[in-house]
Parts: structure tokens; C-alpha cells; sequence
């Protein structure tokens, strides 16, 4: 047989065949990454437009892009003649193999789809969660991401946040500051209450209910202690205190009223 007719015979047989198979799984790979990407998309502005919090938009959308590339490569390697039926089954004993041995990841997703659900924080809370501090930015399907104060990106496992406790300090829209300041015994104890008033008063940020509370907390070994309890929303928690450690300071130092500190005796025996 020559040699034309046999690589004709070659070409109509496997070649061109094989080579639509290729182009169309191809086709369906492409269209369907785009109309993932498209519905993905369509799925972010709808859940936004519900007023969905971001966590939960991320976290559906993250699920949904899962779900939707798996039905696309099943869809191209059906074109390509392989098995799909034996594929999902071997995926799926694969899948029971791969759960059993990463038992951790799955308790991750379980608590990330429970975090999710019962919503303990929302992005931009400022949490202590996971022997963590620092505001929620995101929730994967894994993972919590989180930014410290100090602009430090940590990644912690759904499973380390859910499982332990949570602390929220955004949850409520105020928060109280407690301070204590501790005056010498041989101070004027209603004079350095006025002070405080005076300074607490002076600062529009704290609020006038609650009221504030300024008492003898303690009569300590070498200082009687004032505890002072003002309250303020919660965005100024931390500008207030510094504030207030500063100003407090300053009135005291002005007024003549001290802050004792710690201070230590040392009698020394000369030798006769």
C-alpha cells in the first residue's frame, strides 16, 4: 500500500478525530472558564446587592468557582472520550482518602462554613481569636485572614478561631476604659478626684452615659489607688486612654499631687 494512502488512512482514523476531540474539549475548557468567571462575577453583585456581608460573598463565591471548575474539566474530559463515570467514582473514592487523611483541612471548612453562618465578627472587626489580635480582612474556605496592628498579614486555620474563643472588640458600639491612678497617703484624696473630673469633663469624646466612675479602688502598701471608668464608642477606646494617661499626668504634676512608685530602703552596716 503506498505511503500516501496509509498516512491518508492514518489522518481520517486518528488524526483528525483525535484532533476535534482536542479542540472541542479545548473550546469547552475555555467557554467554560469564562462563564465561570462571568457567573462568579454575577454571584459577588447579586449577594452585595442583598446586602450580604463580604465575608459571606467571598466565602459562597469561593465555593461556587470550586463547584463550576469541576463541572468543567469533568465536561472536557467527556469530550475527550474519557469515562466521567468512572472518573467521579475514582474522584470519589479519592475524596474519601484524602478526607480521612486530611481530617484538619475538613474541620477547617466545617468552621469556616460555621463562622460563616453564624457571623461572630464581619470584616473590619478588631477580634482576638486564634491567639491572634487584629482586624478580620477575609475568610477562605480554610483560612481566617487577619492584619495586626503593626500591619502584619496572619493567615489562622477556621479551625483554631471556632474552636477557641472569641473576643470582639468592634461587637458593640461602645466600650469602657479602666484605669487606675495611685496618689500618695499624704495627698489630697478630693483634690485629685476634682482633677480627674476636671479632666474628664474637659474631653468631649467620653460619653455622659453611662456615667463615669472615679472611686477609691484600693488602698494600696504605698499608694491610694483611684480606679477610672469612662466610657466611649468603641473607635475611640485607644486615643482616649492615651490621652487620658497623658493629661491625668500633667494635672497632677500642675495641682502637686504625686504618683508614688516603688521604691526600696537599703540600710547598709558599716563595721565597727
Amino acid at each position: 500500500m503506498p505511503i500516501d494512502i496509509q498516512m491518508e488512512e492514518i489522518a481520517q482514523t486518528y488524526l483528525i478525530p483525535w484532533g476535534l476531540k482536542i479542540a472541542y474539549a479545548a473550546a469547552i475548557l475555555l467557554i467554560g472558564l469564562l462563564i465561570t468567571r462571568i457567573l462568579i462575577r454575577l454571584v459577588r453583585k447579586l449577594l452585595a446587592k442583598s446586602g450580604a456581608d463580604e465575608i459571606l460573598v467571598n466565602f459562597i463565591a469561593s465555593i461556587a468557582k470550586a463547584i463550576l471548575l469541576l463541572f468543567v474539566f469533568v465536561a472536557s474530559l467527556d469530550q475527550l472520550g474519557v469515562d466521567t463515570t468512572s472518573l467521579v467514582a475514582l474522584l470519589g473514592a479519592a475524596g474519601l482518602a484524602v478526607g480521612l487523611a486530611l481530617q484538619g483541612s475538613l474541620q477547617n471548612f466545617a468552621a469556616g462554613v460555621m463562622l460563616v453562618l453564624f457571623r461572630p465578627f464581619k470584616t473590619g472587626d478588631f477580634v482576638e481569636a486564634g491567639g491572634t489580635s487584629g482586624i478580620v480582612e477575609q475568610i477562605t474556605i480554610f483560612s481566617t485572614l487577619m492584619r495586626t496592628g503593626d500591619n502584619r498579614e496572619v493567615i489562622i486555620p477556621n479551625g483554631a478561631i471556632y474552636g477557641g474563643t472569641i473576643t470582639n472588640y468592634s461587637a458593640r458600639a461602645t466600650r469602657r476604659i479602666d484605669m487606675v491612678f495611685g496618689i500618695g497617703y499624704d495627698d489630697d484624696m478630693k483634690k485629685a478626684k476634682d482633677v480627674i473630673w476636671q479632666v474628664l469633663k474637659a474631653d468631649d469624646r467620653i460619653l455622659a452615659d453611662p456615667e463615669p466612675v472615679v472611686a477609691v479602688g484600693e488602698l494600696a502598701d504605698s499608694s491610694v489607688n483611684f480606679v477610672v471608668r469612662p466610657w466611649v464608642a468603641s473607635g475611640d477606646y485607644w486615643p482616649v486612654t492615651f490621652d487620658l494617661n497623658e493629661k491625668i499626668k500633667a494635672s497632677f504634676d500642675t495641682e502637686g499631687i504625686s504618683i508614688p512608685y516603688p521604691q526600696m530602703d537599703l540600710h547598709v552596716n558599716s563595721p565597727e
